[in-house]
């Protein structure tokens, strides 16, 4: 089939939809009662993420009940240092927890396990198999700064202190970090496109954490190297760039990291990012979670105004973050009619 039936890739590729394509980042998840339903019977989420299977249908629920234009590959950020050699495991209710913490040990103490990886990929081809003709299949890896964050703490943290300490304290140790990220993110997304997704998305849930000079060294640069070698190995698969808090950095995140694409969180005034962003540029986002939430006259206000925001630039209508677990369906619902008129 020709790329240009799914809107969603055709946008990527530059060319401005009459109505945006539409998927929402975490739209599967626990806001489902039919994901609910297949977590009760699958254990815990890690042992659900490598069950290729139950992950492909994980991944095909919401597109089943709600047409998007978008399927986003259901798996976590954390199984680039799991496959990286760091234990893995979710504590519940506490989130993540990964071990040894490197803000303890070196680098070197852990070894590389990539097999770890192998079911993920035999998700993707799961999901390939199955897609309406219509629907653009994204996969996604977390961006380097934000996985080191995770690596050097052993968990997750309000501030990233222990990350940013190490990074100014020990910039070699924690370069030595990120370098590995970036040469594993490449391999791992290389082998998402290998095996059937259409477009990938970087996520860096924690850009805005940092000063502007840490900020280019930690989020811009390797984030621009993951580009530049997926560009030589999958020259025509577009990528997606979410630096998530980068607020006015945004400019030249979109200059220099070479993404397809640039995702605006909830904070970004899409008005501004209109003005501030390369022209040709499309741009994603950036409906805030709570907005949805809420409904009403809060949530139409909201759609209308981003709706209203890019003119003639290409937009893909998204949220500013992940969907949060308290989403009523119906309000999904009316999002989706409203974007689509």
């Amino acid at each position: 089939m020709k790329a240009s039936s799914k809107s969603l890739l055709a946008t990527l590729r530059g060319v401005r939809q009459e109505k945006p394509p539409l998927w929402l980042m975490r739209q599967a998840g626990r806001y489902l009662p039919e994901y609910r339903a297949l977590r009760e019977t699958k254990g815990g989420f890690l042992e659900l993420c490598y069950d290729s299977e139950a992950a492909a249908e994980v991944t095909l629920q919401p597109v089943r009940r709600f047409g998007f234009d978008g399927a986003i590959l259901f798996s976590d950020i954390l199984v680039v240092p799991h496959a990286l050699g760091q234990h893995l495991w979710f504590e519940a209710g506490e989130g993540p927890r990964l071990a040894p913490p490197l803000v303890d040990s070196a680098l070197a103490s852990i070894e590389a396990m990539p097999t770890r990886l192998e079911p993920v990929y035999g998700t993707v081809a799961r999901v390939a198999a199955s897609l309406p003709a219509e629907t653009t299949f994204l996969g996604f890896a977390g961006s380097p700064w934000t996985v080191a964050t995770y690596m050097v703490a052993g968990q997750g943290s309000k501030d990233q202190a222990q990350a940013r300490r190490l990074a100014f304290g020990d910039p070699g140790a924690f370069q030595a970090i990120i370098d590995a990220i970036v040469d594993l993110s490449v391999i791992y997304l290389s082998g998402q496109i290998e095996n059937g997704v259409e477009a990938v998305q970087l996520f860096d849930s924690w850009a805005g954490s940092l000063s502007p000079a840490q900020f280019e060294r930690w989020v811009i640069a390797p984030n621009a190297e993951i580009v530049c070698r997926l560009k030589a190995l999958h020259p025509d698969t577009p990528v997606i760039g979410f630096p998530k808090g980068a607020g006015g950095k945004l400019a030249d995140y979109a200059n220099e990291v070479g993404a397809d694409a640039i995702g605006l969180d909830e904070t970004v005034d899409p008005v501004w990012a209109d003005k501030a962003l390369p022209g040709h540029l499309p741009v994603q986002g950036n409906l805030d979670p709570l907005a949805l939430v809420a409904g009403g006259e809060a949530l139409d206000t909201a759609i209308d105004r981003i709706l209203a925001a890019f003119p003639d630039r290409p937009h893909i209508f998204n949220l500013g973050h992940g969907i949060v677990p308290d989403t009523p369906i119906a309000h999904v619902e009316h999002l989706i009619r409203r974007v689509r008129g």
